[in-house]
């Protein structure tokens, strides 16, 4: 975890108080302070064993710890780079293009992030962020499939993110969509009928403008549902 933290925070310094937050949120034990300098300790000895000869990858100031990286690669900078390339590719409707990178973004992400560590602010944060940037990306690489005609291909993932994210009306939008446009119009009306059924109960609201606006022109098989995109 304190690695993690620091790694999270790199190219700045963590302080000793953020890290007894991060390891022990709001109950931390009486030699908390002590205890974290022995994990420094800990972490430099296994630092130094990995390849870091003279032992200064972990700077100590008092104004916290700061790990340097140099010139180390991260997925999350990987992740982000690709997506800005696939949203760039995406503006310029050069959609395979686009797609490409999304989908070496998603690969990047390999299971949840942190996970079993993500329990104080810095971490959980950054898990949080990471998971937004990921369905962000998600809803863009269905985006890029619509776009190439390939609605088909995303029904059942789309039916799977409904189910894991269902407060997140964008894939209903996406689902019913490219349920439309695969000549399943029935099907398209039931997942706005369970959109709002979950809303109201989770939230007691009604289905997002876009959301209604949709479901008016499947029922009136509006032409123009042809040529919309689903973001």
């Amino acid at each position: 975890m304190v690695l993690a933290a620091l790694l999270v925070e790199s190219g700045g310094f963590v302080n000793k108080d953020q890290l007894i937050g991060e390891l022990w949120v709001s109950n931390p034990p009486r030699r908390a302070s002590a205890t974290v300098h022995v994990y420094i300790s800990q972490l430099r000895k296994f630092l130094v064993s990995a390849g870091d000869t003279k032992g200064q990858a972990i700077v100590t100031k008092p104004a916290g710890y700061l790990l340097k990286t140099d010139d180390a690669g991260f997925d999350v900078q990987d992740f982000q780079d690709a997506v800005r390339r696939g949203h760039a590719h995406q503006q310029a409707a050069c959609y395979e293009a686009a797609l490409a990178e999304f989908e070496r973004a998603l690969s990047v992400v390999r299971g949840q992030v942190l996970d079993g560590l993500a329990e104080g602010p810095i971490l959980s944060s950054f898990a949080a962020w990471v998971e937004e940037e990921r369905l962000q990306c998600l809803e863009m690489s269905v985006e890029a499939r619509l776009a190439l005609g390939r609605h088909r291909e995303v029904i059942g993932l789309l039916y799977g993110l409904t189910s894991e994210y269902p407060l997140r009306e964008s894939f209903y939008r996406q689902l019913m969509l490219v349920l439309y446009r695969s000549e399943r119009q029935v099907e398209a009306l039931e997942v706005y009928r369970t959109a709002q059924r979950v809303l109201r109960a989770e939230l007691g609201l009604e289905p997002c403008r876009a959301l209604r606006q949709l479901h008016q022109a499947i029922l009136t098989s509006d032409r123009g549902l042809d040529f919309l995109m689903a973001s």
